[in-house]
Order: C-alpha cells, then structure tokens, then sequence
C-alpha cells in the first residue's frame, strides 16, 4: 500500500510540473469520454433499461395485420374476442389514443388522453401511487372516471393529495379522479414527449364502435403471455383467432383478409431508432479512437523525452516495472480527470439534447445521466488511461541504454526506434478520421437531396393550428359543419389573409387515415384491397397550401351534401388507377365492391404532397368535400358524429404566419370561447420537424467528423512536431552539406504526404467496410459514392499537409550552426 500511495503521490507531482501537457490530455480525453457517455446515455435509456412495467419482456402487442398494409391494430369488438378465445395470454387489455378538451383552468388546453380497457392496468402491472384504477363493472357501466398522469398531478394540482374524487373537466363534462400514476409510467408508448398520454378513461365502447359493420381498425391490445409461452407461440396462437374473427366478418367485408400476429412490447418501442443509435455509437466510438491516439502520441513524446530520465534510474537500479507502474498511473491519473470533466460535459450535453432529440426518439423521459453511466464513463477513464499509458511507456524502456546515457545522445536512438510508433499513430488517426469524414459527407448530401425534394404544397406564409370540438356540444354534422364555416367566413374576412381552409389530415405530419376503395369498371373477381390516404377539406383549402392543380377543378361551395358526390385524387392516384387514361370524369366508391357505398366522381387530379417526410414515396390520396359525408359513410350516415369532430386550420397570408397567430385565436374564441387550439406553428415548422430526425442524424454525425478532424489535425501537428525537433541534428548537417530551405519543408511535407496518403487508403477501406450500416439512414445517395470519398480524402490531405505545415516552416528556418554546435 505504501508503494502504491507513494507512486500515486509521484506521478501527481510529475503532472503538476508539465500542467500544459497535463491539461491538453485531460481535455482531449475529456471530449472522446464525454461525447462516448453522452451516446451511451441514449443507449442506456433508450435500449437497455427495462420498460416501466411489471416483467416488462412478457408483454406483446396483439392484433391484426390488414393484407398489403402494415402495423398491428384491431377493431373495437375484437378486444374481447381476442381475450376470451386465445389461449396462450394471461391477460388482455385494449386501448386507444385520444384527446380531450380541458377546461375548469385560466385557460382551455388540449390534453393527450387514452381509453383503456379495465384490464390494461392489470396486464402492465403497475399500480397508482395514489388510490386506484376502474374496474370492469365501471367501465361497462360508462362511469366518467380518470386516472391522471404524475405530469398532469405535478403541473395542474401541485402534487395535491387531496386530488383524489375531485373533478377534472373533459370535453366539457365532470370526470372524477380516482388515481395518480408513477413518474415512471407511460403508456401507450409514443416516440418523443408531446404526445404522450396524460390521463386515462375507461374504453366504454360505443353501439357504432362495437358493430359487426366497423371497419376501423384504430385499436391497440396489449397482451401478457402466460408462463412458458414463446413469442412465435403467440403469434400462431393470435392468427388461429384471426381466421375466426375473419369468418364473421359481414359480406360487406369479406373481401378483407386479416392476419394475427403478437411482437414483443420493447421491440415495437425501440425497435426502429435501434440502428440508428448503434450507428451513432459507432461514430462516437470513433472519435473516442482518435482521442485515444492522440494521448497515445503525447505520451510517447513525454515518455520519449525522459528516456534518458529513465535510462539513469535503471542503471542505478530501478527496475521497469516500477518505471512502468508510475507511468500507467499517470495515464490513469490524467484519464480520470479527463473521465470526470467528461462526465460533466456529457450531462450538459445530454440537458441540451433532450430539447433537441426529435420526435421519432422513444422513451426520452428515460435519458438521464443515472447511476449506470457515470460507471460506464469511470470504466471508459480508467481503460482508455491503462491503454494509452502502456504502449509508449514500454516502447521508451524498449530503448539502447548505453545510447540514452551518452551525453550527446539526443536524437539517434529515439528517433529510429520510435519513428514506426509515431508513423502508425499518424496513419491511424488520418485512417479513422476519414472514415468519419465520408459518412458524415454522406449524411450531409442524403440531407441535402431530402430538402431539395418537392412537398407538393408551399409552406411559406402558411399558419395552421389542430382543434377538436367536445361532442357534447357539437354532437351532429351539422353542429361541426356551422362551426368549420363560421371559422373559415371569420378568417377569410381579416386583413392580410390571401385563403383559409380546414382538414382533417394535414400533409408533412406522418398520419393520414387510410381507406380502401373500388375503381368503376373493375371486375369483382379481380377487385384487390388497396388502400389510400384520404381528406375531408373545408372551405379554400387546396389554395391555402398552394397545392397545384394538374387537371379538373378545385372544390366549390356548390358542392354541398345535397349535391352529386364529387372527389379529387392526387397524380399518383390516377396513374395508378387509370393508368394511360385522363382521370377526371371516372368514378370510384370507399370500400371493397360489396360494400355499397354511393360512386363518386373524379372532378379534379391534384400534385402529390409528401403526407410524412420528403424522403418517403408518395401515397395514392383522393379528397371529398367535408360537406359530403355520404362519400365514406353512405346514406347511413345520418346526423350524429361517432367520435369527436377536428381538424386542422390552415391560412395563407401575405404577413408572416407568427403575426397572424393572435388573429386566429381571436377569431375562434369569437366562435367558441372556451375552445382551446393546438400546435399553432407555421407550415414551415410543421415541415421542419417531420425533418428533424434526419437532420438530428446528420448534425450529430457532423458534430462527430469535426471533432475529429480537430483532434486529427492536432494529433498530426504534435506528432509530426516532435518528429522534426529528434531529426533537427539531422536537418541541420543537410543544410550545412549544401540543401536549401524550401527542400528542407518540401522533405517534412513529403514525408508527411506519404503517411497521410497511406492513411486515407486504410480510411477508404474502412469506409467500404461500414458502408452497409450507413446506406439504411440514406436517401438518393450511395455510401460508396466515389465523388463523396474523392472530396474525403483531398479534405483529410490537405489537413494533414496544413497540419504538417508549420513544423516544417520551423526545421527550414531552424539555424544549422546552433544544432551543429549541440552534437
């Protein structure tokens, strides 16, 4: 213990005299550890914690998967009929997203909700921390019962614990609180923070939701398999009840063809951000790589420098393990301060990301420097210290002794056996940089050939904002109808606003409802279910977004529900379903041919708008007047709405969307006062943010290339900078045998040229190996694209030549006489 203690006591002293070089490798380690720890703080979070949830890896999603569409999703009355004929369940819950209007405050506000079944909270396996959840006698029996979300008990009743059977008005009626979940809770799972749920309600499902008749297949189970069950067992398990479920169908849907399915809870949380976090933590691992070289270099040069330091102590006795323990303790010493100033930077790191990290990353709320990753990023310090510190402390004992004890000695022997060590740290750093420098070179043109794609609409001077009216108030068509027209007639009446319109799906948002549908013509025996995205616009919609017209005419107030049924489909739409043939004037009706609903009539062919991100394929979509109901219900429409009625106000202006905010709120509160709207950004916004995770992608990876393109760069100077001052005597009987300056920097340049060339092939064959985990992340762009790695590797050279640079400046300008005279 003494010879430890004493060590420790000696390599602090030796770093307390050199604090320069001390501070230069605490700050490099720093950077590497902390951006690693900031990486492995989203893994962490995001991939290895467990779910919130009772044995979180029994839980699976169950439902259906419709023949040529994707996802898992179930009707209303299939919640039952799963969880009473399947067998290899324990238990069965369904539940559906929702929001509702929460009034009773200083102002009205939307809040994300969902309905659950009463058997959801069992099967999660988490309890309230404070008093309880519905019962399945309340939820059949429609009992106006909530369970909040610690969130919502935080923010709207300051952690009250008298909250309990008070009421929380939703939609305009009195709900009571009956429970508080933990923090940690959410469910259902959602990417991102703004839609998470912050209550629950009992299912209660409706007469219309429960009809044999219902094809909308807008509900989630959640299932727990029983002991000893597997995964595909369940699967098998969920289609034989698929086939029943499918055998009573009605006729009108018997052209749908389902099939059961159950996947596994985390997977369907993580499973999609999963490659991409690897990917990232490969990248940053890489950065980690060059600042590992970088104090390998810089040690080498100190240890190099004290060879003779070392070669006197072993001639007096000492022995190498000693020398060497002191120097693996000063690596250790520096790698654990760099490791703790890391760590601090990757929780500021980590507090800035969270407000940056795009919607489509999940469980965000679980990202936290915790427990687990400060002992990563103290394993991280202590590794890359015992790693950094052992190379150059034995290749310096590795040297001539009775060289380094010659007085004269200075260059000889350090110099011709270390040149290989300093030469491969050269080579790697270049080598590893590169591969960095191509992919995020990828990134950044599969980013940049995503903007330059057309959206179909133009977002400038666009503001929109979502609603949703309580059905209590506005129960029919005709309620919401009054209410959408008064709106539009008020907007379209302000100064400034060029249109005004209103949807139920807004384009660049990623959802979009799905309909299938039959084209006029086509043979029943040949009918195939496909299916499109659909809209029920108000008012001038088409002209809000600026969304061309390529043949027809746009919707006219004409087209009321009295008159013929009219519709208008997108470019992608009449290709595919009128293939060499002028669309406007052919027909087509919702629903498989059995399905009798009324035809109706092409009258317009507008340009495809990107329903998500620009870089996904263009969707078949057609339009119907919001005023037409018949075009998706039929004649059974009738008055009265199922579910709430909402939508999205779109306005165009000749003045900034952010000055037209309060006009929109002023007017709808004229309408509704106690109507609250959401999400009021301008179309440019709503844009930006379906954007955002390839843009968070490519500036991460960015981020990560220049980092270590400066570490590069620094490892290179510092390397090559001592290279030249060992070969000084060297440089110095050249000039005095006749060379002239500019050869001596063109010698240094050479010499340096030569590695950085040798260091971009191996860089170029590191890209070639990780280019197929990068292409997943690209769009229009080839990882292999030779004009990408051709800029790469005249980057890296010229960095390298600028970093090789001033070293040779200084040995052409050094003074051949003052060398001669040391030897």
């Amino acid at each position: 213990m003494y010879a430890l203690t004493h060590d420790l006591r000696f390599a602090f002293r030796q770093l307390r005299k050199s604090s320069g070089f001390a501070f230069t490798v605490i700050l490099t380690l720093a950077l590497g550890i902390g951006a690693t720890t900031a990486i492995f703080s989203l893994v962490e979070g995001i991939l290895l914690r467990p779910l919130p949830f009772s044995n979180p890896d029994s839980l699976v999603l169950l439902g259906d998967h419709l023949r040529e569409g994707g996802g898992i999703s179930v009707t209303a009355r299939e919640i039952d009929i799963y969880a009473k004929a399947s067998s290899a369940f324990a238990s069965v819950g369904g539940y559906i997203s929702t929001s509702y209007e929460l009034s009773g405050g200083a102002i009205p506000e939307e809040v994300n909700a969902s309905r659950f079944t009463a058997s959801v909270f069992p099967t999660l396996g988490v309890q309230p921390i404070l008093g309880r959840v519905f019962t399945p006698q309340e939820e059949d029996s429609h009992q106006p019962l909530a369970v909040i979300s610690y969130a919502l008990w935080l923010t709207r009743y300051h952690r009250d614990p008298h909250v309990l059977d008070t009421a929380i008005i939703l939609d305009r009626r009195p709900y009571t609180i009956i429970g508080v979940m933990p923090r940690s809770f959410e469910f259902p799972l959602v990417d991102g923070h703004l839609d998470q749920s912050q209550l629950w309600v009992p299912m209660s499902p409706t007469p219309d939701e429960l009809s044999d008749y219902s094809g909308f297949w807008g509900f989630n189970t959640v299932a727990r398999l029983k002991d000893g069950v597997t995964l595909s067992q369940a699967a098998q398990d969920a289609d034989r009840v698929a086939q029943l479920i499918m055998k009573s169908f009605p006729v009108t849907m018997a052209a749908i063809h389902i099939r059961g399915d159950a996947t596994s809870l985390r997977e369907y949380a993580v499973g999609d951000v999963r490659p991409l976090l690897r990917t990232l933590f490969l990248a940053v691992s890489i950065v980690l790589a060059i600042a590992c070289v970088n104090v390998a270099g810089l040690l080498l040069v100190r240890a190099i420098r004290r060879r003779r330091e070392y070669a006197v102590r072993l001639a007096l006795g000492a022995r190498s393990s000693v020398i060497l323990r002191e120097s693996v303790f000063e690596g250790l010493l520096l790698s654990l301060a760099g490791g703790l100033l890391g760590l601090a930077f990757a929780a500021a790191a980590i507090r800035t990301a969270l407000h940056l990290l795009p919607e489509s990353m999940p469980r965000v709320d679980s990202i936290s420097i915790n427990a687990t990753v400060a002992a990563f990023a103290l394993l991280l310090a202590l590794a890359t210290g015992a790693l950094c510190s052992l190379a150059p402390a034995f290749a310096a004992l590795r040297t001539n002794l009775t060289e380094n004890l010659k007085e004269g000695a200075r260059a000889g022997s350090g110099a011709s056996s270390h040149s290989w060590l300093r030469s491969a740290l050269v080579v790697s750093e270049i080598a590893i940089a590169l591969v960095l420098l191509t992919v995020s070179g990828a990134f950044l043109r599969s980013f940049q050939k995503m903007r330059a794609v057309d959206p179909g609409f133009r977002p400038d001077h666009v503001l929109v904002a979502s609603y949703q009216l309580p059905l209590q108030q506005y129960p029919t068509h005709a309620s919401a109808d009054s209410f959408n027209h008064a709106v539009v007639d008020r907007l379209s009446s302000q100064p400034g606003i060029i249109a005004v319109g209103i949807t139920n799906f807004l384009p660049a948002t990623d959802f979009a409802a799905k309909a299938a549908y039959t084209i006029e013509g086509v043979p029943e025996e040949n009918w195939k279910l496909k299916f499109a995205a659909f809209a029920n616009p108000y008012g001038d919609y088409f002209r809000a977004l600026d969304i061309p017209l390529l043949d027809g005419r746009y919707f006219t107030p004409d087209d009321r529900a009295d008159a013929p049924l009219v519709i208008i489909v997108n470019e992608s739409m009449a290709k595919d379903s009128w293939p060499g043939q002028r669309a406007v004037g052919k027909r087509m009706h919702v629903g498989n041919p059995k399905k009798g609903l009324p035809w109706a009539t092409v009258v317009g062919v507008v340009a495809d708008t990107k329903l998500g991100s620009p870089d996904e394929p263009s969707n078949d979509q057609w339009y119907s007047p919001a005023q037409q109901p018949a075009t998706l219900y039929g004649s059974d429409s009738g008055s009265n709405l199922t579910g709430p009625a909402g939508g999205y106000i779109t306005l165009r202006s000749a003045l900034p969307p952010e000055q037209m905010t309060q006009t929109l709120r002023a007017a709808v509160a004229e309408i509704d006062p106690l109507l609250p709207l959401r999400q009021e950004q301008s179309m440019n916004d709503v844009v930006s943010n379906i954007e955002a995770p390839r843009r968070f992608n490519t500036d991460l990876i960015t981020a990560f290339a220049l980092a270590a393109l400066l570490l590069a760069v620094t490892g290179i100077y510092a390397v090559v900078a001592f290279s030249v001052s060992l070969r000084t005597q060297e440089i110095a009987v050249r000039m005095a045998l006749g060379s002239q300056r500019s050869g001596i920097a063109r010698l240094v340049l050479k010499s340096s040229a030569k590695l950085a060339l040798l260091g971009c092939v191996l860089g170029v064959l590191g890209s070639l190996a990780v280019s197929r985990l990068v292409s997943s992340f690209l769009f229009d762009v080839s990882a292999t694209d030779p004009l990408i790695y051709l800029a790469g590797v005249l980057v890296m050279m010229l960095l390298a030549l600028l970093a090789s640079a001033l070293p040779a400046t200084r040995a052409a300008s050094a003074d051949p006489m003052k060398a001669l005279r040391a030897i």
